[in-house]
């Protein structure tokens, strides 16, 4: 197990462990109040938008704070690459900044590209819901808001049969103690998020909340989707 003698903040500060107790768990109470948020001054350049291959389909998915749901499915075999953004809305070209208000109606979310000859839209739809609480009502752990909200949005009527067929299941199987709240939707727009937001867990892997919050429901995905993780992961 990797050691530090520094412990990182979540906006990049190290406090020695020699440091009073009480500090370290103040900064970790700090931490998770603040949630999925950055303490970086941001570059609201948006990500450009990946390219669809010929052979690949695209997937959108909203499950709370996209940091860790864009590293859940990055981690899966047979997805070329996910990128982070809002969806959910009508209202255009989005920032972090506006999604955050909770005045667009947009979500977090992730745009997943993957080869359907290697992973299967119904094994998506698996790792989705072993990434996030999709009983919680927009609220995922400490973060608190519509724009965390649980979303599934669908292209197709088969995708939207699995989905209504695979929440059904998982109400009447008691895998869940409440009721599956995902909104199932027909997807209209994707909006790419800002540069800085992607790949921040593995820009940031000793963050706090990333250590606390973030890897925990990436970790227990991975348990789900054992036989499906790429092999570098």
């Amino acid at each position: 197990m990797l050691r530090q003698a520094n412990l990182p903040g979540r906006f990049g500060v190290y406090y020695p462990m020699k440091r009073p107790v009480f500090l370290l768990f103040s900064y970790l109470l700090a931490s998770l109040t603040i949630g999925c948020s950055t303490g970086q001054a941001p570059d609201n350049k948006p990500a450009p938008l990946p390219v669809l291959k010929p052979g690949e389909a695209v997937a959108t998915f909203a499950g709370g704070c996209f940091w860790a749901t864009e590293e859940a499915f990055d981690r899966l075999k047979g997805v070329r690459e996910v990128i982070s953004g809002y969806a959910g809305s009508d209202y255009p070209n989005p920032t972090y900044a506006d999604v955050s208000t909770d005045q667009t109606d947009h979500a977090e979310s992730v745009q997943v590209y993957y080869d359907p000859k290697q992973i299967s839209y119904a094994q998506l739809l698996t790792a989705f819901f072993a990434a996030h609480d999709p009983t919680t009502l927009n609220k995922q752990g400490p973060d608190v808001g519509k724009h965390y909200r649980s979303m599934a949005f669908y292209r197709t009527e088969t995708e939207h049969q699995q989905l209504i067929g695979v929440i059904q299941k998982m109400d009447t199987s008691g895998q869940f103690q409440n009721p599956i709240v995902t909104e199932i939707v027909p997807f209209k727009t994707f909006y790419p998020a800002e540069e800085y937001h992607q790949n921040y867990i593995r820009q940031h892997p000793w963050q706090v909340y990333i250590q606390t919050v973030s890897l925990p429901k990436i970790h227990h995905m991975e348990k789900v989707m054992a036989g499906q993780l790429k092999e570098d992961d």
